[in-house]
């Protein structure tokens, strides 16, 4: 009751300062121009990402690998040499990433994210198609090209040493993946890419997510609960968004309501199963953005996933009364601080864009935007697939 009562006191003074701070502009409760706001960021990055070549998982070949030169690979964050066995299986260690893993292709894949939300942003900006043109060699690129594509399966993701080849949980890297189909939204709706190109991206994405939804690593990560059955949620709406799959983009409203919101959310807004974790405050962030993306991705006027609210009161609402006061004033975080990365969370978190812009509160919206929007440590990028909030509005 206490952390509520100085959550209330603190809103009231942020409030005040914001208004002080933004002028006008926090007064308009029925308008927030996120064009404005992302214009200089986003057109400052394009200008360099102009001259980027394309680069993809071709270019990166792991030893460790059991896959060939196309498959993505990836290693367990967690996982580390055994000490009291050196040549045996390596052991897990919550929390505590390994710096020797393999981490190539994810890095590629985060900068095709970066270089597709990016472009097609600068797009919606200035309606500029220079910037479409430089994006579309990207694309052949990572789905077409013979010699650089990547295949549409994780079947080598979170790989362990000595334990396993590959695994479903592995399927949430590709969250990066999220807004560069979502950049291919934009060239379709806009025109400024030709059939063959788009069927061809198209049918990659469908075959992807045909393999995540019935592959045992893709049921796996479906059903393993906490952030990750959010993650594959998300992502299968937002590649169903792109195929135009009504059977999965059902799939996923009726799984949020049925099973992530209901199994997933406590009584007070919170994530158990996060809370528990040594990263307590920066999976709780990573899962309340998810969660958003999905109400964002599937709502719609005749089944809003933002208003939808379970028999015992739990929406998403409630997520975010939980998490904006200890965004506000990470001090006030009564669990216990993450073991790594501490320091750097909160960044700008589209949960209170989504929500903000959802519930017409101001508050939230501003708390976002005064967020920082470009951060350079690989694992809190790892951790915001959602870095370019034009696409998804």
């Amino acid at each position: 009751m206490v952390i509520n009562i100085n959550y209330k006191i603190r809103s009231v003074c942020v409030a005040m300062l914001l208004l002080l701070f933004f002028g006008a502009e926090a007064q308009q409760t029925s308008y927030f121009d996120v064009v404005s706001i992302e214009k200089e960021r986003i057109l400052t990055k394009a200008e360099k990402y102009l001259e980027a070549k394309p680069i993809t998982v071709t270019s990166f070949v792991s030893d460790r690998s059991a896959g060939g030169v196309h498959d993505f690979y990836s290693e367990g964050d967690y996982w580390w040499p055994d000490p009291n066995n050196p040549k045996g299986p390596y052991i897990r260690k919550d929390g505590l990433t390994n710096p020797d893993n393999f981490t190539a292709h994810r890095e590629v894949m985060i900068r095709f994210n970066d270089i597709s939300g990016t472009l097609a942003s600068a797009y919606i900006i200035t309606k500029n198609p220079k910037y479409i043109k430089k994006l579309i060699p990207h694309l052949k690129a990572w789905f077409i090209d013979e010699d650089t594509f990547m295949n549409p399966s994780l079947l080598y993701a979170q790989a362990i040493s000595g334990k396993v080849t590959g695994r479903g949980i592995g399927i949430i890297d590709t969250i990066h993946l999220m807004e560069v189909a979502k950049a291919v939204m934009v060239l379709e709706a806009n025109n400024l890419i030709d059939s063959e190109t788009l069927y061809k991206i198209k049918d990659w994405f469908s075959s992807y997510l045909n393999w995540i939804t019935t592959h045992p690593y893709g049921i796996a990560e479906r059903d393993h609960g906490n952030n990750h059955s959010v993650c594959w949620a998300m992502q299968a709406a937002v590649f169903a968004e792109l195929t135009s799959n009504k059977e999965v983009l059902d799939y996923c409203s009726e799984m949020y309501k049925n099973t992530l919101l209901p199994q997933q959310m406590d009584k007070n807004g919170g994530f158990p199963q996060e809370l528990e974790r040594t990263k307590p405050y920066g999976y709780s962030l990573f899962t309340l953005d998810a969660m958003t993306a999905i109400c964002q991705v599937l709502s719609g006027s005749d089944n809003n996933l933002f208003e939808y609210t379970t028999n015992d009161g739990k929406n998403i609402q409630l997520g975010l009364e939980f998490m904006s006061p200890f965004v506000n004033d990470k001090s006030i975080w009564p669990y216990q601080k993450d073991v790594m990365y501490w320091e750097d969370w909160p960044v700008q978190h589209s949960s209170f864009l989504f929500g903000g812009l959802a519930f017409k509160n101001q508050e939230y919206l501003l708390l976002w935007k005064s967020l920082k929007a470009d951060y350079k440590k690989q694992e809190i990028i790892r951790n915001m697939p959602i870095r370019h909030p034009l696409l998804w509005l």
